[in-house]
């Protein structure tokens, strides 16, 4: 474990974690070197849309003066900002809720505090986590390219070591691509495991609360705090013999030679360490999901965003009044038939899933791509959103560029756990990682 005082902010948050539970270090140590970190940084990254020093520095001497809470306690963690904080406001990264301050604590905040750890701020992200106004977050590999969206500041915070640990959402693919983008682990956990209580709605019926960490092990470690049932039955603890599919999915002709790339290297390590791995191709009716993500997407916007829109009117980003008003004419015959093709593909991929331990897919088309206005395509990431199925993203492999590229475990409906230790295995077989930049 490394203790050097001045480096504590590149623990990852298990190791930082287990250094304040023993002593090594304090909270206060721990978060003054977050701290540091986020004040050198922060004028390159811009991951944060609320940061108070002195509020971090208050809850760190608190952990220090009482009893252990749990397992992260001491631990700095940031907040995407479309959930609610009691102590911070809650922007949405919107012009119109700069003084929004809902004075409750979204379900996984208080999960979070529960266990004992430090709020750290609240992370940046695209205007209400769907469209309008960019983060100013920048990928801490490349300032000049996205980090991803929407949550943009939550995966760039910990790749660039200022929180160990952060707390992101996804609709479309705003957890897995950016912990793509900037190299870091991420998960959409099985939808509705984690209560989204507390968080700026989008689409109820797909929004999925998310996390990011440095290591397979800070995944777990969230895992146990926001209560993601434990391990399934023939969990495998070798690659020896475990089973693995991959699935180009239906939008494999998006894929780039990085992804692509990527993808071969994970199948090929697979096995080579003895893993018996299938080609999984999904059925025909598994084309129109991608349709019917963006059917029921929008017109569950158009009910979440209503009371904005009557309030705000053409005020709201033009893209968000369009979706409100039904300007692309989505009927209510259409989203019956969405909703009913989700529901049946639903069932019909945990047929498909359940024999392996876990599904291999890409988890964005490319590396990041240049410019902030462009937070990089969904593509690879509505199905399975749609499908309600867990995702991690494994920092899998370096595109020639040097810019990171991932690849996502997939399986069927809670069956989280299962693909955790599954993508764990192949991280630890996997050759020449990636690694943060410093």
């Amino acid at each position: 474990m490394l203790t050097r005082i001045d480096r504590l902010h590149c623990l990852d948050g298990t190791d930082a974690a287990a250094g304040v539970a023993s002593g090594a270090f304090t909270s206060s140590q721990l978060a003054e070197a977050c701290i540091e970190r986020t004040l050198v940084r922060d004028d390159d990254i811009h991951a944060w849309t609320t940061f108070d020093p002195e509020m971090v520095r208050r809850q760190a001497a608190a952990r220090d003066a009482e009893k252990p809470r749990g397992a992260l306690h001491g631990v700095p963690v940031g907040i995407k900002d479309i959930l609610s904080t009691e102590d911070l406001p809650t922007s949405y990264n919107s012009e119109h809720f700069q003084a929004h301050h809902p004075n409750i604590d979204a379900a996984v905040v208080s999960l979070l505090r529960g266990a004992g750890a430090i709020i750290f701020g609240k992370n940046d992200t695209v205007e209400f986590a769907v469209n309008g106004r960019r983060a100013k977050t920048r990928n801490p590999h490349d300032l000049n390219r996205t980090p991803g969206g929407s949550s943009s500041g939550s995966a760039a915070a910990v790749a660039d070591y200022q929180v160990p640990l952060a707390i992101g959402t996804q609709t479309g693919g705003s957890v897995i691509r950016p912990a793509s983008y900037c190299g870091v682990w991420g998960m959409k956990p099985t939808w509705n495991a984690v209560s989204a209580e507390g968080m700026k709605s989008c689409a109820p019926s797909i929004d999925t609360l998310g996390w990011y960490g440095r290591s397979a092990r800070d995944i777990e470690l969230l895992c146990e705090v926001l209560g993601i049932a434990a391990y399934e039955p023939g969990t495998p603890t070798s690659l020896s013999g475990a089973r693995v599919a991959f699935c180009r999915s239906p939008v494999w002709d998006k894929a780039g030679q990085a992804s692509r790339d990527a993808l071969a290297l994970c199948v090929d390590t697979l096995r080579a360490c003895g893993a018996e791995v299938v080609f999984l191709e999904l059925p025909e009716r598994f084309v129109g999901l991608t349709a019917a993500h963006k059917v029921i997407m929008q017109s569950e916007m158009q009910s979440t965003f209503l009371p904005e829109y009557r309030a705000l009117g053409e005020a709201l980003y033009p893209e968000l009044v369009a979706t409100i008003r039904n300007d692309a004419g989505f009927s209510r015959a259409d989203l019956r038939a969405a909703y009913d093709l989700a529901g049946e593909c639903r069932a019909r991929f945990d047929e498909l899933a359940l024999p392996y331990d876990a599904v291999l897919t890409p988890s964005a088309p490319e590396e990041a791509p240049f410019g902030l206005e462009n937070t990089g395509s969904a593509t690879f990431n509505r199905i399975w959103t749609l499908l309600h199925t867990p995702c991690i993203n494994i920092p899998a492999a370096t595109a020639p560029t040097g810019m990171p590229v991932g690849m996502t475990m997939t399986g069927a409906r809670f069956t989280d756990r299962r693909t955790l230790a599954t993508a764990s295995l192949l991280d630890s077989a996997l050759p020449g990682k990636n690694g943060f930049p410093r």
